[in-house]
């Protein structure tokens, strides 16, 4: 890109991103109520109706680093990227079925997070303390990588340096420690219609430049249009490929932002209705992945903007890359700006979804059970920004930071996983037992990060072997099978020979 059309892409990107700004301070009093309570900063008062939630589970859900690196991934991997579309479709049936039950009883106790259900539905302190903990590490590293969106686009526009990733998260803190969950809410809006414009633009504007689909298929090595097929006693990649779908649909809403993006919503319908609708943003997720095709068949890999300033991010900088060469510099302000946003806001709600665990079930469970709403609020705020600060030290102070992030964020699934049959059985039965759980959780943990460790910490998918078979299976699967086992095996003996915890705190009415 020559220097002025740099400087017309940076223009609008700064324009952008500074309204981006004034909304977040804006939000504050925007549908402002009393916020002396954690729930209305954490939560948005528990009134966001069906669009408001729709755009932001959207935002949360389809982060910058989802633009980034599902085509990244097709670009680099192939056909298995895909596997990010399924599983957004297998999620929703679930989020039907399931969640409206979460929502109700958290309603109807004040619960702000999955571990408040979980300490009320089993009386134990030590369980719920396991899923706040399991959810605070696994987000940790997903806040770090929507960083590494953000340093993506700024690098296409000729940014280095640790000092924009300063300025744009101080502004990220401060919009957030003022307005807490409206913020982000409130700019979702903006962020999602500016994803969509640059989908619908870049699938029909892109394809034309290339001669249409046709020729970019054709284009794409066939070892990259297809899953390696069953061979022998082999399954090939189809039975990774399918439990790397089921078991990131079956962990995507125990992530605790997801949790926090459900509890805002003003009724169990609003759940509903967005079960019906939020498949529209897997349409768009599907073109998004085939940008990784499109990059090839653009041959972004030979592009002077590799050189220039892409090649560390590996195949990460693929997308900007492509549009860099496909789009006037006004647009690719546009772009850029749309992935950038896209970072802000689910950064905001990871963070505060994370202060939200910290504060209900680590401060005020161990350290001072008797503290007040106001002085519950502000520990939220000072946790919020204490892991906004933590992310960004990981990202600029660390050799490395943005492959361990990766890594990181993939154990951090298969981690978050492991609260499935605390939180989402637990929604159904009381019957399994709270130290069963607990143990069934430290099984599989342990057995998910022993199977990540055997692969070298470089990937998820783990082999496995019964006699000449062999079966690649996604470890988040293998290993929840070990903790429901686990589970179960205990709960019957501890039901038949151990005494049960003294009480539910919650009712059949609570669920209704």
């Amino acid at each position: 890109m020559r220097q002025s059309g740099q400087a017309t892409a940076l223009g609008v990107f700064a324009v952008l991103f500074v309204v981006v700004a004034a909304l977040g301070f804006f939000a504050a009093r925007w549908r402002r109520s009393d916020h002396s309570q954690l729930s209305e900063w954490g939560l948005g008062g528990r009134r966001f109706g069906t669009i408001i939630t729709w755009f932001l589970l959207g935002g949360d859900l389809y982060t910058a680093y989802t633009f980034v690196a599902v085509p990244a991934a097709m670009f680099a991997q192939g056909a298995a990227g895909f596997f990010a579309v399924p599983y957004t479709i297998l999620v929703y049936p679930l989020l039907f079925a399931v969640f409206p039950r979460l929502w109700s009883v958290c309603r109807a106790k004040g619960y702000v997070t999955a571990a408040d259900f979980v300490r009320g539905r089993f009386d134990s302190g030590l369980l719920a303390l396991a899923v706040a903990a399991t959810g605070i590490l696994a987000t940790m590293p997903y806040i770090a990588l929507q960083l590494v969106g953000i340093e993506v686009v700024l690098a296409g526009l000729g940014i280095h340096g640790a000092w924009p990733l300063v300025i744009a998260f101080v502004v990220l803190a401060a919009f957030t420690y003022t307005s807490g969950l409206r913020a982000p809410a409130i700019i979702a809006l903006v962020k999602d219609v500016l994803i969509y414009i640059t989908v619908i633009v870049a699938i029909i504007v892109i394809p034309h430049e290339l001669g249409g689909y046709a020729k970019i298929f054709a284009a794409v090595p066939p070892a990259k249009l297809y899953l390696a097929a069953p061979s022998g006693h082999n399954l090939g990649q189809s039975m990774g490929y399918a439990t790397l779908a089921l078991g990131s649909a079956l962990a995507l809403f125990l992530y605790p932002h997801a949790v926090t993006g459900l509890l805002s919503s003003s009724g169990r319908s609003v759940i509903r209705r967005n079960a019906v609708i939020l498949p529209a943003y897997s349409i768009a997720l599907g073109f998004i992945a085939l940008l990784g095709y499109m990059a090839l068949a653009a041959g972004v890999k030979t592009m002077p903007a590799h050189a220039a300033g892409f090649k560390e991010f590996g195949a990460n900088y693929a997308v900007p890359a492509l549009f860099l060469q496909s789009f006037p510099p006004w647009f690719v302000g546009v772009a850029f700006a749309a992935v950038a946003i896209g970072a802000l806001v689910p950064a905001s709600i990871m963070a505060i979804a994370s202060a939200n665990l910290f504060t209900r079930n680590i401060y005020r469970e161990y350290f001072k059970p008797n503290c007040t709403p106001a002085e519950e609020l502000r520990v939220a705020r000072l946790a919020a920004l204490a892991v906004k600060i933590g992310a960004l030290l990981f990202i600029i102070g660390l050799s490395g930071a943005e492959k361990l992030a990766i890594t990181l964020q993939l154990i951090g699934g298969i981690w978050v996983i492991q609260t499935l049959p605390a939180v989402l059985l637990g929604l159904y039965t009381r019957w399994l037992h709270p130290q069963a759980l607990l143990l069934g959780w430290a099984a599989g943990i342990a057995a998910a990060t022993a199977m990540v460790a055997a692969n070298g910490f470089q990937g998820v998918i783990y082999v496995l072997r019964y006699g000449d078979w062999t079966a690649p299976c996604y470890a988040a699967v293998s290993s929840l099978l070990v903790n429901v086992v686990v589970t179960v095996v205990l709960s019957f003996v501890f039901n038949t020979f151990v005494r049960g915890p003294a009480r539910d705190a919650t009712t059949a009415q609570d669920y209704a």
